[in-house]
């Protein structure tokens, strides 16, 4: 069983209505998937990763992974990992297939799989979840649908990401119009928030974005009986995370002195062998860092060359139904157990460092502050449809988001909602933090 999995095709603003023109080639050296990375690495949204969490929020040490150094990271690891899928598609499947095409799809996938996290990293998913889940908010959510309701109440970066991409960047028309395979590429959760497949509050589109999604994975015949398939390359996307946030994220605490090299022994033992590991930890030229980055750099690697096996392996029942992911089906059971490990010792020790809550707790004040305001100046505006009829508090508010972001009264009350929603979650930490202060009468 084969299907067309690369398109060029791209939603493009034409005579003021969206539609989908295919990337002509405009020479052999910038395919159409190249200038999707390009789109990506040179928007203002991937800019400010680097002033994003990626575990450890506001972090004073220089040397700690933000959201921008896990993208890239996670982006390396996707590459070789599409271009090893490349191959193996041109030689058994689909000769006119070009495996550097593959490569640049799943490494821009990888760039922009976190570009719609909020500031504060997953704590600051959970504090717009409960803002609009509390009783006392109840009143601003009674004139939505129920549909969107739930984009709110189970907001999901995954699914701004794709919002981030297709709309917002470029004054919210069709986004960076980025090519279909990338889009597709991007999404692990290919349902909305409203579907009974997102049982976890994990969801890849909004209700502002699922029609053109849809219509995507049409595109490649990927969706049957009215369930979409995810499109194969997307698995290679989300194992290139899940390797780096592994492992990265334990290499973080070390350099934070929250782990010891010597309690990841187990873990290292699985992902290289217990020889590499005894050999790397009794050179006596290295430092613990650059013994840790040694065994880091040969796990990512046995992990990247067995996830490529299992893609080859797997490729024709990905074709056919939607999968856990790629590490659930690892044959390794070294390999498996390792990563399981070093995710696990994460959650216990890692997630759970004092300073670490400290600083997520005080996200929810911070993000809390900003909805509070926004979202209350936003309903006035939806209610009194004219800005000049507003308090002068919440006018001052919706001029502070300026013209380009702020919710405008032609609107409905959910595309007002979704307005703040991306202007709160395209800040950074500390322009949130910033901003929160000037709210509450401490700015200066």
């Amino acid at each position: 069983m084969q299907k067309q999995l690369l398109s060029n095709k791209r939603y493009k603003i034409k005579d003021g209505t969206v539609q989908i023109e295919e990337d002509k080639l405009e020479n052999e050296y910038r395919t159409p998937y190249h200038r999707d990375y390009d789109r990506v690495i040179f928007s203002n949204s991937f800019r400010r990763l680097s002033k994003k969490t990626q575990v450890h929020p506001l972090a004073k040490n220089d040397h700690i992974h933000n959201r921008l150094t896990h993208s890239l990271e996670v982006a390396s690891v996707g590459r070789s990992l599409g271009l090893k899928a490349g191959e193996i598609l041109k030689n058994k499947f689909d000769k006119d297939i070009n495996p550097y095409d593959v490569a640049y799809i799943v490494q821009t996938a990888c760039l922009a799989h976190d570009i719609g996290n909020p500031p504060f990293g997953h704590a600051g998913e959970e504090v717009i979840k409960e803002w609009f889940k509390k009783d006392e908010n109840q009143k601003y959510l009674l004139k939505l649908s129920e549909e969107e309701k739930k984009d709110f109440i189970s907001f999901d970066g995954n699914a701004q990401s794709i919002r981030i991409v297709s709309k917002i960047e470029h004054n919210f028309e069709v986004g960076m119009s980025l090519t279909f395979s990338t889009i597709a590429t991007m999404i692990k959760y290919p349902w909305a928030s409203n579907d009974d497949k997102n049982n976890k509050d994990k969801f890849s589109f909004f209700q502002s974005e699922k029609s053109n999604i849809i219509n995507i994975f049409e595109q490649f015949n990927l969706i049957q009986d009215d369930i979409i398939l995810r499109h194969p390359f997307s698995y290679l996307m989300e194992a290139a995370d899940d390797i780096c946030y592994g492992l990265l994220d334990i290499q973080d605490a070390v350099e934070l002195k929250i782990l010891r090299l010597e309690e990841l022994e187990k873990i290292f033992i699985d992902l290289t062998s217990k020889l590499f590991f005894e050999e790397v930890l009794n050179d006596k030229n290295l430092t613990e860092i650059q013994k840790l980055s040694k065994l880091i750099a040969k796990g990512i690697n046995n992990l990247a060359n067995h996830t490529s096996n299992i893609f080859e392996k797997n490729y024709e029942r990905l074709l056919k139904e939607n999968v856990k992911d790629l590490i659930f089906l690892f044959t390794d059971e070294n390999l498996k157990s390792g990563l399981k490990l070093a995710k696990e010792l994460s959650s216990k020790k890692v997630f759970n460092e004092t300073r670490k809550i400290e600083l997520e707790l005080g996200a929810y004040n911070i993000l809390g502050v900003l909805l509070d305001n926004m979202i209350k100046a936003t309903y006035e505006l939806h209610e009194k449809k004219d800005i000049k009829q507003m308090s002068f508090k919440n006018r001052r508010v919706l001029q502070l988001m300026g013209e380009e972001n702020s919710p405008k009264s032609n609107m409905t009350l959910y595309e007002k909602y979704q307005r703040v929603t991306d202007y709160i979650v395209g800040m950074t930490d500390n322009h949130a933090t910033y901003l929160a202060h000037q709210f509450s009468g401490m700015g200066y």
